[in-house]
C-alpha cells in the first residue's frame, strides 16, 4: 500500500482534531446543575393529603402520594392507597412547566397573595438548574402564571390517582371501572384532569381486556385518543 502524502495526512489530522473539539463542546459542562422542577401539595382534608411530583426536561419524573383519611362517601370504595411511581409527561406540558419557571424568576420570590380566600391546600413550586434555584409556597397566588401552573399540576395529580385506582379496581372490582372511567372522562372534558398519557398503560389494558364491560372499554379507548 502506498504511503499517505504529507498533505493528506495533515488534512486527516485537522479533521480528527475538529471532530474531537465538536464532541467536547457537545458534552454537558462538569459541575453544571441539571434542571429539575418539583411540586409539592399538602391538604390534610383531602385524599391523598400529601403528594410530590418531580419532573425533568425530557418529561420523565417521579410521583409520590400518601396520607389522608377517606370521607364517608369513600369509606366503602376501593382506594388507590399510597402511590409511588415513575411518570412520563408530554413534551408540550413539560416545556410549559420549565418555561413558566424561567418566566417567573425560577420561583425565587414570595408568591402567596395573603388574601382572605378559602384554604385550597399548600402548593410549593421549586426549580433547580444551571441558571439558579428558587422556591415559592402559596395557598392562592395573585400571579396568574403561577396560579395556572398550580391548577394544571392538580389536573396531572387527578389523572395519576385515577389511574392508580383503576389498577386496584382491575384486580378487585372490575364492575367499578365503569364509574371511575366516567369520572375521569368528565374531568378531562371539564379541564380538571390532563396528561392522560401518564396512565396510558392501564387504559390500554382496560381497552383490550374482553372480560371488562364494553362501555368501560369504550371510555378507555376514548381517553387513549386524548393522549395522541
Amino acid at each position: 500500500m502506498r504511503g499517505r502524502s504529507p498533505e493528506l495526512a495533515t488534512r486527516l489530522l485537522v479533521a480528527a482534531a475538529l471532530a474531537g473539539l465538536a464532541g467536547f463542546f457537545s458534552l454537558p459542562l462538569r459541575g453544571q446543575t441539571p434542571a429539575v422542577f418539583e411540586a409539592e401539595f399538602t391538604n390534610e382534608h383531602l385524599l391523598p393529603a400529601h403528594w410530590t411530583l418531580k419532573l425533568h426536561p425530557d418529561g420523565s419524573g417521579q410521583f409520590d402520594a400518601w396520607g389522608g383519611q377517606p370521607s364517608k362517601d369513600e369509606a366503602n370504595t376501593i382506594l388507590a392507597g399510597d402511590v409511588h411511581r415513575p411518570i412520563q409527561l408530554s413534551a408540550a406540558f413539560t416545556e410549559h412547566v420549565f418555561a413558566t419557571a424561567k418566566l417567573r424568576r425560577l420561583f425565587a420570590f414570595p408568591c402567596e397573595s395573603h388574601m382572605k380566600v378559602a384554604f385550597q391546600g399548600w402548593k410549593r413550586l421549586t426549580y433547580t438548574g444551571p441558571e439558579g434555584s428558587g422556591t415559592c409556597e402559596y395557598n392562592y397566588s395573585k400571579d396568574k402564571e403561577i396560579e395556572e401552573l398550580g391548577n394544571s399540576l392538580l389536573g396531572v395529580e387527578f389523572t395519576i390517582m385515577s389511574g392508580a385506582r383503576m389498577e386496584k379496581l382491575l384486580q378487585h372490582d372490575r364492575l367499578g371501572l365503569d364509574a371511575e372511567l366516567d369520572g375521569l372522562v368528565d374531568a378531562v372534558h371539564e379541564g380538571n384532569a390532563i396528561e392522560t398519557g401518564a396512565i396510558q398503560d392501564i387504559l390500554t389494558r382496560i381497552a383490550s381486556d374482553e372480560g371488562i364491560l364494553e362501555r368501560a372499554r369504550r371510555k378507555a379507548r376514548l381517553l387513549l385518543t386524548e393522549t395522541r
